[in-house]
């Protein structure tokens, strides 16, 4: 098969303390950080979002899940082909989940 040079290379974008997310082409390792790249990946499409729930201290993703329901609530949801969610933590992965498929959003859970 040839792929095609001049096609986009994906956009995947990871909110994640800890993990590589080798397949990201950026990522983000606090909520504020992540809400930061979604801001700026605003206008575009994002094949794939990958999502930790705890972020390392105090942190979480929340925050963000908030920026991307405020933007589904008042019409504008981002485009996203699919949001992976892959926290450790279950019951904060789960609501994430819920959250976001609530507002149509293509949301799977990974493992961790």
């Amino acid at each position: 098969m040839n792929e095609d040079p001049a096609a986009p290379m994906p956009v995947i974008l990871g909110i994640d303390d800890l993990r590589p997310l080798p397949r990201a082409t950026r990522i983000a390792r606090t909520s504020r950080d992540g809400i930061q790249l979604l801001r700026e990946h605003r206008d575009g499409y994002i094949d794939e979002l990958w999502l930790d729930h705890d972020l390392g201290g105090d942190d979480n993703i929340l925050p963000v899940v908030t920026l991307l329901e405020e933007a589904a609530f008042h019409g504008q949801p981002f485009d996203i082909g699919t949001v992976f969610v892959h926290s450790a933590n279950p019951t904060g992965a789960a609501t994430v989940v819920q959250a976001l498929t609530r507002w149509n959003y293509r949301v799977r859970r990974a493992t961790a």
